[in-house]
C-alpha cells in the first residue's frame, strides 16, 4: 500500500465552511492520513472554497491558481464546487478532485479514488447531508471557541443569496444530538460555544413541524460551559418564547446578530423579505424592552438594485435611531443565479461605496460610546493570543464574537483559552483596553486603579 500521502487543507469561506474543514480533517487522520498546515509539506491541497459573493470567489480562484502552479494535487470543495462544477474541472486540470457541499464527509473515499488515478467528481445535486456528534472532527479555531451548526441549509429565498442554491433546504440536527456535541466540547475545556446555522431562529422547524430555539437553548443550559452565542437571529423568530429562554439561560449570552440588510420596506420587498418588511422599529424596541442588556449586531446591504437617496437615507436614520452595538455594511454584489442579478437600477460602485462609507460613519459614534460605557467596569474576557513581543493578551468580551467584531487588548498574566476578569480601562471605536484582575485583588481594585507608588 506504502505510505498514505499528506492533507494540507487551505479554508476559505464563513463559518458553517470552517465546520465542513473541521469534520474533513477529523475523517482524515481518523483514516490515518498525515495533516499539515504548511501546504509547501503537502501531496494534496484540499481547498474549501466560498462562493457567496463577487469578492469571494475572487479569492477562492486566486487561491486555486496560486496552488495550480505549485503542482500540488488539488481537491476542490466548498460552495464554489457546489456552483460552478464544470467550469472548475475545466479551467483547472490540476484539479483532481470536486466535492460538493453535500458531501464532503466521503472525503477520504474522495482520497483514495484519486489515488487510484480517477478524476473524481462527487457532487449531489440536491445537498442533504449533516454532520453530527459522531463525525470525527478536528478544530481549527483557538482552544476557547467552537462553532457548533445546529442546522444547515435555508428555506427562504432572499432575491440577493445564492447559498440555499449552493447548500440546499434547511435541516436540522436533533436536539439530542447537538447537547451531545457541545457536551464534548465543554469536557475539551471550551469556554465558548457559537451556535451557528443559515438562520438559527428557525431551528427545528423541518425536524419537529416548528422552530425549538428556545427549547435547545433550555437544554444548551444544563452544559457545564460558561458562554453560548447565537449567530443570525432573525428578528420575527426572536418570539417572547425565545427572549425567556436567553434571559433565563445563564450561560446563553444576550448577544443578537440580527441580518437586518435594510430599513426601508419597499427595499425589503425587493430583496424578497416582505415579511421583514414594518416590523423592524417594532421588533428592535421589543428586544430592547426584554433583553435590556442585549447586545444588538447587525449587517446591512447599500446600493441594493432601484435604491434612491431617500431610501438610504431611511437606513441611515434607522441606524441612528437604534443604535445598534456593532453594524457591518456591505455593498450589493450582483450574483449569476439570483433574482437580484437583472433586476433594474443597477447601482454604481461609487456610489455604492459613497453609501457604505456615510453608513459607517454615522455608526463610528454609537459604537464608541457603546465601548466607553465599558470603562471602568470589570467584565469577563476569553484570551486567545498572547503578542510575544510586548506580553500583551488579547481577547473578547461577552459583546464581541470572533472575527467581526472589536477585542480586548488585556495587561497582565492569563492562560490562553481562560475566561478572566479585566478591569477596563480606555476605549475606541472597535476595541477595549484593560488590566488582568486576579481573584485575590478583586476586592481591592482600589489598589490597582489608584495607589501611588511612594
Amino acid at each position: 500500500m506504502g505510505n498514505k500521502p499528506t492533507i494540507s487543507v487551505a479554508h476559505l469561506g464563513c463559518e458553517k465552511n470552517r465546520v465542513d474543514t473541521e469534520h474533513m480533517l477529523g475523517l482524515l487522520v481518523q483514516a490515518g492520513y498525515q495533516v499539515d498546515t504548511n501546504e509547501e509539506l503537502a501531496d494534496y491541497v484540499i481547498v474549501n472554497t466560498c462562493s457567496f459573493i463577487q469578492a469571494a470567489r475572487e479569492e477562492s480562484v486566486r487561491t486555486l491558481v496560486e496552488l495550480a502552479e505549485s503542482d500540488k494535487k488539488i481537491v476542490i470543495t466548498g460552495c464554489m464546487a457546489q456552483h460552478f462544477q464544470e467550469q472548475l474541472l475545466e479551467e483547472l486540470p490540476e484539479a483532481v478532485a470536486l466535492v460538493g457541499t453535500g458531501d464532503y464527509h466521503k472525503i477520504v473515499e474522495v482520497i483514495e479514488r484519486a489515488e487510484a488515478g480517477e478524476r473524481v467528481k462527487e457532487v449531489s445535486a440536491e445537498p442533504t447531508y449533516i454532520a453530527d456528534e459522531t463525525t470525527p472532527r478536528y478544530r481549527t479555531t483557538t482552544e476557547g471557541v467552537a462553532y457548533l451548526r445546529v442546522a444547515e441549509g435555508c428555506d427562504y429565498r432572499c432575491a440577493f443569496c445564492i447559498i440555499p442554491h449552493l447548500r440546499g433546504n434547511q435541516r436540522s440536527r436533533s436536539i439530542e444530538s447537538i447537547v451531545a456535541e457541545a457536551k464534548q466540547l465543554a469536557a475539551e475545556g471550551v469556554q465558548e460555544i457559537i451556535l451557528i446555522s443559515q438562520i438559527t431562529t428557525n431551528y427545528g422547524l423541518d425536524l419537529y413541524g416548528e422552530p425549538k430555539l428556545a427549547e435547545l437553548l433550555q437544554a444548551l443550559g444544563q452544559v457545564d460551559v460558561p458562554w453560548i452565542r447565537m449567530h443570525y437571529a432573525y428578528p420575527t423568530g426572536l418570539t417572547p418564547k425565545v427572549m425567556t429562554a436567553i434571559q433565563q439561560t445563564p450561560n446563553v449570552l444576550p448577544y443578537l446578530d440580527l441580518p437586518l440588510q435594510h430599513s426601508h420596506p419597499e427595499i425589503l420587498r425587493a430583496m424578497n423579505r416582505p415579511w421583514q418588511g414594518r416590523v423592524n422599529d417594532g421588533i428592535i424596541e421589543r428586544i430592547k424592552t426584554a433583553l435590556p442588556d442585549a447586545v444588538l449586531r447587525t449587517t446591512f446591504i447599500v446600493g441594493f438594485p432601484g435604491e434612491t437617496e431617500e431610501h438610504f437615507d431611511h437606513l441611515l436614520q434607522f441606524v441612528r435611531r437604534h443604535e445598534f452595538d456593532h453594524v457591518g455594511v456591505f455593498t450589493f454584489s450582483a450574483e449569476e443565479g439570483t433574482p437580484a442579478y437583472d433586476l433594474p437600477g443597477q447601482l454604481p460602485q461609487a456610489v455604492m461605496d459613497e453609501r457604505r462609507d456615510a453608513l459607517m460613519a454615522a455608526q463610528q459614534p454609537i459604537s464608541l460610546q457603546k465601548n466607553q460605557m465599558e470603562v471602568d467596569k470589570v467584565v469577563d474576557v476569553l484570551i486567545e493570543q498572547e503578542n510575544p513581543e510586548t506580553g500583551e493578551l488579547v481577547g473578547r468580551s461577552a459583546r464581541f464574537a470572533p472575527d467581526v467584531d472589536g477585542l480586548v487588548y488585556v495587561q497582565g498574566k492569563a492562560q490562553l483559552g481562560s475566561l478572566v476578569s479585566v478591569n477596563i480601562t480606555d476605549a475606541d471605536i472597535y476595541d477595549l483596553y484593560g488590566q488582568a484582575v486576579t481573584r485575590d485583588d478583586r476586592s481591592s481594585l482600589l489598589q490597582l486603579v489608584g495607589q501611588t507608588v511612594f
